[in-house]
């Protein structure tokens, strides 16, 4: 089996954040958060990184990031587009959007034939996370076994306001049997709650979270490629609809195509979505960069 690849889902809009998140400085010598993770996961044994970007931003990725990874980590880029493998079927014009994660990883068909994992841009995940999915990648993964990285829900929570978490659902084997959405989950007198309807659901602090952070095989990129169909023709007049990375993980499930484990993790999480999010993950970095656990400048 081919060394494991790194794929970064960098293709989104950043709508709500206002600009392209993806490529802010936030490091003391002026790192992106994809900066951090590349390193991390150079530290763990990856060989690979893959960008899924739109076209349009080639240039401005290459500008920022070839200099400083060349003779570090092999690189090569995917483009996702709107009109992306939906030969057949007429978008609407009101559409702009892509349609998801999935179909981005579905823009990988050709590009990667080995073991991969996948992680969010705009998401800090620490290097515990990568050297255990580089682990699972290397020694375990399989076309019918796949991994998710399950994080502590106490470690992706948020001072600055309510979060929404995929909580992990799990088997006796530590296999994934569901994952569901949690909205509005917050600190409150010194406990983790989340709001179902009017009433206040507590939560453990190590109850585990998904963070988008996956590890598959191949065949992930083949069954996104067999469900994209079924979902154009039931959504491709809903200008709102994605195709979504985890309920293709989710249908890998239910249909018994095989297993996902679950990957825990004890390192912390922060990530970016709104614009005030910034000062916090700089603060989060330079913490991070004062422990000694990141160099000043990551490529010196």
């Amino acid at each position: 089996m081919s060394n494991p690849t790194l794929v970064i889902l960098a293709a989104g809009m950043a709508s709500r954040y206002g600009s392209l998140k993806q490529i802010q400085s936030f490091g003391p010598s002026g790192e992106t958060i994809i900066e951090y993770s590349i390193y991390d996961a150079i530290k763990a044994g990856f060989k690979k990184v893959v960008f899924i970007i739109r076209e349009d931003f080639f240039e401005e990725f290459k500008s920022i990031f070839e200099e400083k990874l060349s003779g570090r980590i092999e690189i090569d880029y995917v483009f996702q587009k709107l009109e992306s493998f939906t030969e057949g079927y007429k978008i609407p014009e009101e559409r702009t959007k892509p349609f998801g994660t999935a179909q981005a990883i579905l823009c990988c068909k050709g590009k990667i034939d080995g073991p991969f994992a996948v992680i969010n841009a705009d998401d800090f995940y620490g290097f515990d996370a990568f050297q255990k999915a580089y682990e699972f990648l290397d020694a375990k993964v399989q076309p019918n076994v796949y991994g998710s990285i399950a994080y502590k829900l106490s470690n992706t929570l948020s001072d600055n306001g309510s979060v929404s978490r995929g909580q992990i659902l799990t088997n006796s084997q530590g296999q994934i049997t569901g994952i569901e959405e949690r909205l509005k989950i917050y600190k409150k007198d010194g406990k983790i709650v989340y709001e179902d309807g009017n009433e206040e659901v507590e939560l453990s602090p190590d109850t585990k979270v998904s963070m988008n952070f996956f590890c598959f095989a191949p065949s992930f990129i083949d069954l996104c490629e067999k469900e994209f169909k079924p979902f154009l023709e039931k959504n491709i007049n809903d200008i709102k609809s994605e195709f979504l990375m985890p309920k293709v993980a989710d249908t890998f499930i239910k249909t018994e195509r095989g297993t996902i484990d679950v990957i825990p993790t004890d390192a912390k999480w922060f990530g970016v979505t709104y614009k005030e999010d910034a000062p916090v993950v700089k603060a989060q970095i330079d913490k991070l960069v004062a422990d000694k656990s990141y160099p000043e400048n990551l490529w010196a």
